[in-house]
């Protein structure tokens, strides 16, 4: 009897605990869907383009820290500020570098999508809305950002940045596979 009171106390408490994983899980302020609200906010940016690129993360506790780096300032507080009012977020960190203005750096931006525009298919993750490959100059430094379909588009992203005229180097943070904007 002994046996069978013990285990029925500990199927009790096995359920008990299950349900209180499930419930914390449900109101966690981590959750997906704060991340997917978080992706839309910064999407919607109004400046928000091509030579822009934020990531983000979101803890335990809510906390929103954003990352990257973007061509405007409005872009840097616009983002801070739509997401702090995002149900669930508790705060918000702003570590986005603000790039540096110049003609030099703009002009490579515009040989950068020119050439890769006009690469073989590559301008389907340029397009304006969203694009899949985010393009970030900075005093002469390329940084390929995002994700594209194939190894092969992942090569010629590389090789036709290394070919811009002025560029001091080329970082391909790229990702291979499907190009699901981010």
């Amino acid at each position: 009897m002994r046996k069978v009171l013990s285990l029925f106390a500990f199927s009790i408490a096995l359920i008990a605990f299950s349900f209180i994983g499930i419930d914390a899980q449900s109101f966690s302020p981590a959750s997906p869907e704060i991340a997917k609200k978080v992706q839309k906010s910064i999407n919607m940016l109004s400046r928000y383009e091509v030579f822009d690129n934020i990531d983000f993360t979101v803890d335990d506790a809510g906390v929103v820290t954003l990352t990257g780096k973007v061509r405007n300032a409005i872009n840097k507080s616009e983002a801070e500020g739509r997401i702090k009012k995002i149900a669930g977020v508790a705060g918000v960190v702003n570590n986005i570098d603000i790039l540096p203005v110049g003609g030099f750096d703009e002009q490579i931006r515009r040989d950068l999508y020119r050439t890769l525009s006009n690469s073989g298919g590559l301008s389907r993750y340029l397009w304006t809305v969203n694009p899949d490959v985010r393009l970030i100059v900075e005093r002469g430094h390329i940084t390929l950002e995002g994700s594209v379909y194939n190894q092969g588009d992942y090569n010629q992203m590389n090789i036709v940045a290394k070919s811009v005229p002025g560029a001091f180097s080329v970082t391909n943070n790229l990702t291979v596979g499907s190009s699901d904007a981010r």
